[in-house]
């Protein structure tokens, strides 16, 4: 039965960043396709076959996503599910992808919120049609308030505060804090944690669908302030960006960045990047099928009526060789 029960969110997962689990990402996906039968064939369990609808917020060119969907594929393949994977970075156009999964009766969407607002009336609509949702990777603030019954992400707040915390044990003196989706909710709960943890922190908006240019705007900020000692990115291409731009500025600032690909895991072990929060994307993706399979085949909750955090956890010297080698296979 569907849990009505109601906790308190005061989880305990400051543990979660002493645990080293392994997460990387690939070549970014297309926009707005669609994936069935999870990529790789039929199912391996006697049930009956689902569909289930995985909306998301993907950036074209963003590596990020294709840990999302292997993480999904892998269950959808392992659970006899039709995924049918959809995405756009338009807030109104994802809202009107959900809302074209509830057109098709779905049997279970799984949903990002990084644009809460615009996509949760959809969300809500869902629910109120009886198909169960899920959210993950960002709104974790926000799903319950929308109908959506589990959450998988990580906990943006604490990873933005304890990352800001670590720039200031380690004498970092001012940083700057790269936003390459403006009004994206984990993202600026990311670097609102970072000023927590170290209040000389200032945003830099820039245009995360062109490299060149995150680039470019990075270096002219490295140039006009050399205060600067840390330069935090939130996704893994852009940290790559701001390594090329801190040599563009002649700067000495250290690159930090959130989440992981093949690329950022050789940076980490050749010294060249600090350190990345990760937050284990296929993870994510994988839970949030098995979760809708689960409550669907036998009405399982999972969390207890709180968010399932996959992150935050440090990728530095003291662990990268252990992640390394899943990094460059991109299995995990």
């Amino acid at each position: 039965m569907r849990s009505t029960r109601k906790i308190l969110r005061g989880v305990a997962v400051a543990a979660a960043l002493g645990i080293t689990l392994a997460a990387c990402s690939s070549q970014g996906g297309a926009q707005e396709e669609e994936a069935a039968g999870g990529g790789v064939g039929g199912g391996s369990v006697d049930t009956e076959r689902l569909a289930i609808a995985m909306i998301t917020h993907e950036q074209p060119g963003d590596t990020f996503w294709d840990k999302i969907r292997a993480g999904a594929e892998d269950a959808a393949q392992a659970l006899n599910v039709e995924l049918r994977y959809a995405n756009n970075n338009a807030a109104p156009q994802q809202a009107t992808l959900v809302q074209n999964a509830i057109d098709t009766q779905v049997d279970g969407i799984a949903v990002t919120l990084a644009y809460p607002a615009a996509v949760g009336p959809a969300v809500q609509a869902a629910a109120q049609a009886g198909i169960p949702v899920v959210a993950f990777n960002s709104g974790i603030e926000q799903y319950e308030q929308f109908g959506a019954e589990m959450y998988f992400g990580s906990d943006e707040q604490l990873a933005g505060r304890t990352l800001g915390e670590r720039i200031a044990a380690e004498g970092g003196g001012k940083a700057i804090c790269v936003v390459q989706e403006q009004g994206h909710v984990a993202l600026e709960t990311r670097c609102a944690g970072v000023a927590e943890g170290l209040p000389n922190t200032e945003n830099l908006n820039v245009d995360g669908t062109d490299l060149p240019s995150v680039q470019a705007t990075i270096a002219a900020k490295l140039q006009q302030d050399p205060a600067v000692t840390h330069i935090v990115t939130l996704g893994a291409p852009y940290a790559v960006a701001a390594l090329q731009a801190k040599t563009d500025a002649g700067s000495e600032a250290s690159v930090v960045t959130f989440d992981l690909n093949s690329e950022v895991a050789q940076l980490i072990a050749d010294g060249e990047i600090a350190f990345s929060v990760d937050q284990q994307p296929y993870v994510q993706g994988f839970m949030a099928v098995q979760s809708l399979w689960m409550n669907l085949t036998n009405g399982n909750d999972i969390g207890g009526g709180q968010p399932v955090l996959t992150g935050p956890s440090f990728v530095d010297a003291s662990n990268i060789e252990q992640i390394l080698p899943y990094a460059q296979n991109n299995t995990r």
